[in-house]
């Protein structure tokens, strides 16, 4: 059970992944930038005309969580690798005469 919820706190991260990149891509440059490939100007943006305040905080939020959820999958990682390394260790048992 533990492993699996390993194994989805990772898939988590990688989708957290490839959120943050698309965000960091659509943001808007100090050129045209990728944003405005999809044709959206600032006039015609969801958020109205500051969009580019919604994505930074975004951005920033998700940021965030990627360093967060970073340093708790890799304290993770390793007391994983610390309880396997524990478990299997076998140690020389002297007989006594």
């Amino acid at each position: 059970m533990m492993t699996f919820i390993y194994f989805l706190a990772i898939a988590l991260f990688l989708f957290l992944c490839v959120l943050l990149c698309g965000t960091i891509m659509i943001q808007e440059s100090k050129s045209t930038g990728l944003g405005a490939s999809f044709g959206g100007e600032a006039s015609d943006s969801v958020f109205g005309t500051s969009t580019a305040d919604v994505l930074k905080r975004f951005t920033a939020l998700l940021g965030a969580i990627f360093l967060i959820s970073c340093i708790i999958l890799s304290l993770w990682t390793t007391s994983m690798g610390r309880s396997k390394a524990s478990a299997t260790q076998t140690f020389p048992v002297e007989e006594l005469e």
